[in-house]
């Protein structure tokens, strides 16, 4: 199989190539050519896929390795459009590294953007200080799960949200509140139940969603909707939300 790695300039190549401004070869430089050339082991003459993360795939054959930059004789040049509709997890900030495994696992499921939640019973707090520097972690924990998924699209993980900030999504999203008590199972919505507009799926903190914040969902459009019989943590709701969703849309 083929490694992937991820080039923020590689569109800007791939047009150069296209018009014919040069021959047929992009470049992987930066810390994913160090790991390439270091970690890796890539060599001359092994296949390698390079993509920019907005659906843009670059096949083809190493041509040369340095430590900082790896270059690749390009056979062929995928673009992948963007899944419609959109699926994006809002999670709700929780202890020890629960919501980054969540991160990390909805992204290699085919989440599409990710949301971090405060919620009212959420244990760990993100002050302005802490909303930058986690948002960044777990975007780097998305791109890594990017590439060892190899997808087209990485996911964007947005600024946290209150409740307020989320219940106001709702006029334009298809908003699904994971509760073990919802009316309705998960697996019961047909395609045309979720529509053409984004899916959002809530999942609460360690001590769930608390009752305000579930009625001022719903009252803006949300629906409560389970899983099964069992509670799972909020670790691994959100991406077996996904993998019912995927199957749904068709996507697997």
């Amino acid at each position: 199989m083929a490694h992937f790695y991820l080039d923020d300039s590689l569109a800007a190549q791939v047009e150069s190539v296209d018009g014919g401004e040069g021959a047929a070869v992009v470049h992987l430089r930066g810390a994913d050519a160090r790991h390439a050339a270091t970690v890796s082991r890539v060599r001359v003459g092994e296949q390698l896929r390079l993509g920019d993360g907005a659906g843009l795939v670059v096949h083809g054959v190493v041509a040369a390795v340095e430590p900082g930059d790896v270059a690749l004789e390009v056979d062929r040049v995928e673009r992948y459009e963007r899944a419609v509709p959109g699926i994006h997890l809002v999670q709700a900030l929780a202890k020890g590294d629960r919501d980054e495994l969540a991160v990390q696992a909805a992204t290699e499921l085919g989440v599409d953007g990710v949301i971090p939640w405060q919620a009212a019973r959420s244990v760990s707090r993100w002050d302005s200080a802490k909303a930058v520097k986690n948002r960044e972690r777990w975007q780097t924990i998305a791109r890594e799960a990017t590439k060892q998924s190899m997808r087209a699209w990485m996911p964007v993980v947005e600024p946290v949200a209150t409740t307020e900030q989320l219940a106001a999504r709702a006029s334009g999203s298809t908003v699904l509140v994971l509760d073990p008590t919802g009316d309705h199972a998960l697996t019961t919505l047909t395609p045309n139940d979720l529509g053409h507009r984004d899916i959002l799926i809530v999942v609460g903190p360690e001590g769930g969603i608390a009752p305000e914040e579930r009625d001022a969902l719903v009252a803006a459009g949300a629906r409560c909707v389970r899983l099964g019989a069992s509670v799972l943590r909020t670790s691994t709701a959100g991406p077996a939300a996904i993998a019912v969703l995927s199957a749904t849309l068709g996507r697997w």
